[in-house]
């Protein structure tokens, strides 16, 4: 396994190197730092420091395939008005906004409102050429990805079946589950996201992944028993948003990372190239990870979803796609807190104003507030996967929010 995966990161780096001196674009910021691996990254052992350049250069753990920008970025210009003073208290303490900054390990935070730059700034020597990892953010893009291919007429209807994209899940857990059902989590497929745990099915996607064998994430889903019948339980799943990652890509007949450039990265106009990790060499993407983007960019995605789905004048979601998120159930009681893979507010003041926000494992965040037309990206370099922050981040979201109108 692990000469398979030294041969992998060989080859990406060997693509990586042919392609930076072929578009002669400037070298990558972090390119020589020393990492760590993803095995230590899940187990919660990296060091700080090493989690801080693991994060920002995690398109040197896997092969990837870029999502290309498209050369007119999308203006965000900065505000002559500046964020005010952010000053809240949590837990009977109170806390300005640098005390957040520090004791939630934040590497970069983006504040937009009303489509201009409030607050920009980076931490642990990130920059605005920086790539930050994305973890579970990437849900959040895979799920939008639906909304684009049901809007083009690729996918033809929530309701389709599963296996209408993907016969290979013919027989398997996924027969009856819905293309709906499984945007929900909700097919009742058997699965364990303990990320800690080396024999939960999570461990066991990620060791498929380091064997970097394309295909054999959606071999492994295909082996999970049913737990429940589709429809009547959330069980939040990784490997589900990699089904529908290559759900997408066979309903549209291409690449997850050349139809998000398509639809989005190039259209709305991204300002750099991102990259999205693959199961193999020239492979399916990591439908519920992965992605590496900057700061700015992500803060470009969270406008882009504010804007109802808009690319220039081209209406590239369904319209009302996103009202899900901003409801604390779906359809029905059972459908649980997270929407379609974003997660609606859990604090009082952003449930008033119906955010929501896109979330990953070890602290990044795409928090969207379209009462108050407020985008905050952060990065965290949290050393654990889950539980590694001292404040509530949506705590912190909503004073950000107020002190930006």
């Amino acid at each position: 396994m692990q000469r398979a995966h030294f041969q992998a990161l060989a080859w990406a780096s060997a693509i990586a190197l042919l392609t930076a001196c072929a578009s002669h674009s400037p070298p990558y910021p972090h390119a020589q730092e020393p990492i760590g691996d993803v095995q230590t990254m899940y187990d919660g052992k990296l060091s700080p420091d090493a989690a801080v350049s693991t994060f920002r250069n995690i398109d040197r753990l896997f092969p990837v395939r870029t999502i290309k920008a498209g050369g007119h970025p999308f203006p965000l210009p900065h505000s002559s008005r500046a964020l005010g003073p952010v000053a809240f208290d949590y837990e009977g303490k109170r806390y300005s906004l640098d005390d957040y900054v520090t004791l939630n390990r934040v590497t970069g935070l983006l504040v937009i409102k009303d489509g201009q730059v409030v607050t920009e700034r980076y931490e642990k020597g990130n920059t605005a050429e920086t790539r930050w990892m994305s973890m579970s953010v990437a849900k959040s893009i895979t799920s939008t990805l639906v909304g684009a291919a049901l809007q083009d007429g690729s996918i033809k209807s929530l309701d389709d079946k599963v296996t209408e994209y993907l016969p290979a899940l013919a027989g398997s857990g996924y027969d009856q589950a819905t293309v709906r059902q499984v945007l929900a989590m909700r097919s009742g497929v058997k699965w364990s996201e303990k990320y800690a745990d080396p024999t939960s099915d999570r461990r066991m996607m990620l060791k498929l992944q380091t064997e970097q064998v394309p295909g054999s994430a959606l071999k492994f889903m295909a082996s999970l028993p049913s737990a429940a019948p589709p429809g009547t339980r959330t069980n939040y799943s990784t490997g589900e948003t990699q089904v529908l990652g290559q759900l997408v890509s066979a309903a549209v007949g291409k690449p997850l990372a050349n139809y998000l450039s398509e639809k989005i990265w190039a259209p709305y106009g991204m300002q750099t190239d991102a990259n999205w990790w693959l199961d193999g060499p020239n492979g399916n993407e990591v439908g519920g990870s992965g992605i590496s983007a900057t700061l700015e960019d992500y803060g470009r995605f969270g406008q882009f979803v504010l804007s109802g789905g808009k690319a220039g004048d081209k209406q590239v979601l369904p319209k009302g796609w996103m009202s899900f998120a901003s409801a604390t159930t779906g359809t029905d009681a059972a459908y649980g807190d997270f929407a379609s893979m974003w997660w609606p507010a859990w604090t009082a003041a952003s449930k008033a104003d119906k955010a929501f926000t896109a979330a990953g494992i070890f602290g990044q965040f795409i928090y969207i507030n379209p009462t108050q037309n407020v985008v905050i990206v952060v990065w965290q370099a949290q050393t654990k996967a889950t539980g590694g922050e001292v404040i509530d981040d949506m705590v912190a979201f909503d004073a950000i929010t107020k002190a930006a109108r």
